[in-house]
């Protein structure tokens, strides 16, 4: 075969990370990278309600495989909407606020992105700053901003490593000194990677700081349901920046509190000042979309707006609450794991936290320690996706982090796993 003009292309750090677990998986050894939510079985969950609605659609003789708008199947984007914001929020009242169907949580901040690049303080006198939470990173997080061509996104302090918890005072702080009108990436709830979120209170407190500096909130609602199990409590802090008269924009995913992670269900939230402006930034949202996918896919959009306008699948919201209580109930456990195995340190952060993700706060020597001898595979940064522990082998996780921390030999004392 002749020569190419496609050479020397290096291979990207995730596929190499993929080539790697392909082989050690081979062997016995426990992931906990997983992204998606896993249940007591170890398997990705399907909601039982999902399944039931897809059986429903199905057999529906007016569905149709017809194009979607570029903006979407505009019923998912009103009920969406009104998810994140409650019904009776006012931009809904003031008919200032809606939705953009995207392909997932990814999409919606990458259009979002695009919005902000073309259109956001357009003439204003200096140019605007990105800041993103400067806690531990999942790969890709923030690629939707990173690869739009804003070079100027810095970090604000998030995770203090030391204490083990939300870094607010120099949060606080530092958000007094950034410049006017810069953009603030913040997480509505289940903050991903660590699970440390605000407290309403803190949340009034950055809001008040974001008002008087005139920073844009672009929020980030990922999982909403899966911290505390009720939707209302996890938007809490989006709606209360709404009702004090921010305009904002917000990136909705439906990956993990619906289990829909191949069908890519995102919505973009735009909040503006009137319904003038809502309706030309709108237009615009519909231009960045023809240029990005044309048309959305609509089957994962149809079950979400089934589910969200049935009073009677009420069994959704239980199962959301039955997913917390579980992401909840590991952390307690393995929490008091270690405390029986008397590691040294405070572990009280660890049900501290809340939705998928945890900051264990095991060190880097720790977590080389986990994956190079234990075959305990998750990140440099020590944080770990709390539902791929089970009952089956939440003792195990424990054992090793003790080993990890102490580097003291358990082999003299009898495991509890039974694999």
């Amino acid at each position: 075969m002749g020569s190419t003009p496609i050479i020397r292309i290096p291979t990207c750090d995730s596929s190499k990370i993929i080539l790697f677990l392909s082989t050690v998986f081979e062997i016995f050894s426990l992931n906990l990278l997983f992204s998606e939510y896993l249940g007591e079985d170890g398997e990705c969950f399907v909601h039982p309600v999902i399944r039931k609605v897809a059986l429903q659609v199905v057999n529906d003789p007016t569905m149709t495989t017809s194009y979607l708008p570029p903006l979407g199947l505009s019923e998912f984007t009103r009920s969406a909407t009104e998810l994140a914001l409650g019904k009776g929020s006012p931009a809904i009242v003031q008919n200032r606020t809606g939705g953009v169907q995207t392909l997932g949580g990814i999409g919606a901040i990458r259009v979002g992105a695009e919005l902000l690049k073309h259109w956001y303080n357009e003439g204003g006198s200096r140019p605007w700053v990105v800041y993103v939470p400067s806690s531990p990173r999942y790969p890709n997080q923030y690629n939707g901003i990173t690869n739009n061509a804003i070079k100027d996104i810095h970090s604000y302090p998030y995770w203090d490593p030391e204490r083990r918890c939300l870094a607010f005072e120099e949060m606080l702080q530092f958000l007094e000194s950034v410049p006017e009108q810069s953009i603030i990436v913040l997480y509505t709830s289940a903050h991903c990677p660590t699970g440390a979120d605000p407290t309403l209170d803190q949340w009034k407190q950055i809001a008040d700081v974001m008002m008087r500096h005139r920073l844009f909130p672009f929020f980030l609602l990922p999982s909403q349901g899966l911290c505390s199990g009720d939707p209302n409590e996890d938007a809490a802090s989006l709606r209360y920046f709404v009702s004090v008269g921010f305009e904002l924009i917000c990136a909705q995913s439906f990956s993990q509190n619906f289990g829909l992670y191949n069908e890519r269900v995102g919505n973009l939230i735009l909040v503006l000042k009137d319904s003038p402006t809502f309706l030309s930034v709108q237009s615009q949202a519909e231009k960045v979309v023809q240029t990005l996918w044309f048309r959305p896919p609509c089957w994962g959009a149809r079950l979400v707006t089934i589910i969200l306008n049935n009073p009677a699948l009420v069994v959704e919201k239980e199962g959301l609450r039955a997913i917390a209580e579980r992401t909840m109930l590991m952390r307690e456990m393995l929490k008091e794991k270690l405390r029986m195995l008397s590691i040294p340190g405070s572990w009280d952060h660890l049900s501290q936290q809340s939705g998928l993700y945890c900051c264990t706060g095991l060190r880097d020597d720790e977590v080389e320690f986990l994956v190079r001898r234990q075959h305990v595979y998750l990140p440099s940064s020590g944080n770990i996706n709390i539902s791929t522990l089970n009952h089956q082998i939440v003792d195990y996780v424990a054992e090793t982090m003790y080993l990890a921390v102490t580097k003291e030999d358990l082999l003299h004392k009898p495991s509890t796993i039974h694999l």
